[in-house]
């Protein structure tokens, strides 16, 4: 049987973990720029964005962000199963949706010669780190898990500092 403080303390844990990796993730994303964010947004608005732009058309662009913004709530999602400690629902989210599955059906509706080589090598090690958590979920470890959460949310840190998207028709 649980105690209730353990399972308060860990619920706690997580959220907190959450609220953190979620304000870094933004805080990389491609969405966010000057005009959205307004100008006094925060120091780093000062430092040249170095980031090199994807050009796809129209289209491709949109349905890119959707898949970015699906990666973002898919996570919100699994750290909210793993708030409620559903480690089932945490496994089959990270699977259906950030696993080696979402890569294929993303390589079925995109034009893999759209994108740089580097940036491919940065959706694969994102997917493996999905993998990676999915394949831990069923020991409803968090001393296990969240290090490979950890590891996903590095893998999409990664390619937002190094890639944003630029729409070429807008």
């Amino acid at each position: 049987m649980k105690q209730k403080g353990t399972t308060n303390a860990r619920t706690a844990a997580v959220f907190l973990l959450a609220i953190t990796l979620l304000g870094l993730t933004l805080g990389a994303t491609s969405c966010a720029d000057k005009q959205t964010l307004g100008a006094a947004a925060s120091p780093s608005s000062t430092v040249p964005d170095t980031r090199e732009p994807i050009g796809l058309s129209g289209e491709a662009g949109k349905e890119h962000r959707v898949v970015m913004l699906q990666h973002l709530e898919t996570v919100q999602a699994i750290v909210a199963a793993l708030a409620n400690e559903d480690y089932a629902l945490a496994q089959g989210l990270t699977e259906a949706h950030l696993g080696f599955f979402t890569h294929r059906q993303a390589m079925l509706r995109q034009k893999p010669e759209d994108f740089p080589p580097a940036y491919h090598d940065l959706a694969m090690a994102h997917h493996e780190a999905a993998e990676e958590l999915a394949r831990v979920m069923p020991s409803r470890d968090l001393k296990q898990i969240l290090p490979r959460l950890d590891g996903v949310l590095k893998a999409c840190v990664a390619c937002h500092l190094a890639y944003k998207l630029h729409s070429t028709n807008n």
